[in-house]
């Protein structure tokens, strides 16, 4: 199994920042594979979006809404994603989730919720102005 854990969320008025993190442990999760975890987030009767997605070897990747504005990234020990997150608006108001896809695969050519199999509970992130 692996297991995700976000924290960081919050409340923060629009053009504040806030570091989301995501701890990764468990029997299936090996630093030393291959892997994609990814940055997600979900809008009250909404679908779940991709963000932002980083594979072992720092590969990253996002989408053009969050580009320039949020940053994935991760500690050297691979157990721990972070998403900084900067020029927060009202939009970005959400419950944020990270997941991970298959250990030991890369990154998919597509990036898609469907192509990750482990999420953790997630972190509300509310922006206000």
């Amino acid at each position: 199994q692996v297991h995700l854990m976000e924290s960081g969320g919050g409340s923060v008025q629009s053009g504040g920042s806030l570091r989301l993190s995501c701890a990764v442990s468990g029997s299936r999760w090996k630093a030393y594979e291959p892997y994609c975890v990814g940055w997600f987030r979900q809008r009250a009767g909404e679908e779940r979006v991709a963000l932002a997605r980083i594979d072992r070897n720092g590969y990253t990747d996002y989408i053009d809404s969050v580009k320039g504005r949020f940053t994935i990234s991760q500690d050297a020990a691979k157990t721990s994603i972070y998403l900084q997150m900067n020029d927060l608006k009202d939009d970005d108001t959400a419950m944020y989730l990270c997941a991970s896809g298959q250990p030991g695969l890369w990154c998919h050519d597509r990036f898609s919720p469907r192509d990750f199999g482990y999420w953790g509970q997630g972190t509300q992130v509310t922006v206000s102005s």
